[in-house]
């Protein structure tokens, strides 16, 4: 079984510590959002930045959560193949009506808005690499077609 686990940008100066890592406490009504860990204690963030890891970590062993931005390459036969996307968690897709799914959203023309399962990817997970999120990098929606 695999760890759930949360990630969120905190609102306070953490110095270097950019994003807080553990369990999470959600006020829907109020809209706060809370991180907690054995290292950090519980720490209020962006509501806004809170996303959840997908069990799955790049080739360099940093975990990815919704919201990253990932990169992996595929040896075709022929040549290298490159594609990039956006992992978000879908309830509810065109795809996957009524099941829970992590999915990729290809960042680019050629794939843009095309669907994916996230499994698809973490079968090229030498090469997978993350190299942002939208949280840090808004324009990332904007080029994935999910704004």
């Amino acid at each position: 079984m695999r760890e759930i686990k949360f990630r969120g940008s905190p609102i306070e100066d953490y110095g270097d510590l950019k994003w807080i890592e553990g369990g999470i406490y959600l006020n829907r009504d109020d809209r706060l959002a809370y991180i907690y860990s054995d290292d950090s204690g519980v720490v209020p963030v962006h509501w806004d930045s809170v996303g959840q890891s997908a069990g799955l970590k790049d080739s360099e062993g940093n975990e990815i959560y919704d919201g990253d931005a990932i990169f992996w390459e595929i040896d075709n036969g022929v040549g290298i193949e490159s594609y990039s996307a956006v992992v978000y968690y879908s309830e509810n897709t065109e795809k996957y009506k009524g099941m829970y799914k992590w999915i990729v959203v290809y960042l680019g023309d050629f794939h843009r808005g095309e669907f994916d399962e996230l499994r698809t990817p973490s079968r090229y997970k030498d090469s997978l690499q993350v190299f942002g999120n939208i949280y840090e990098s808004p324009e990332l929606l904007t080029v994935s077609g999910m704004r």
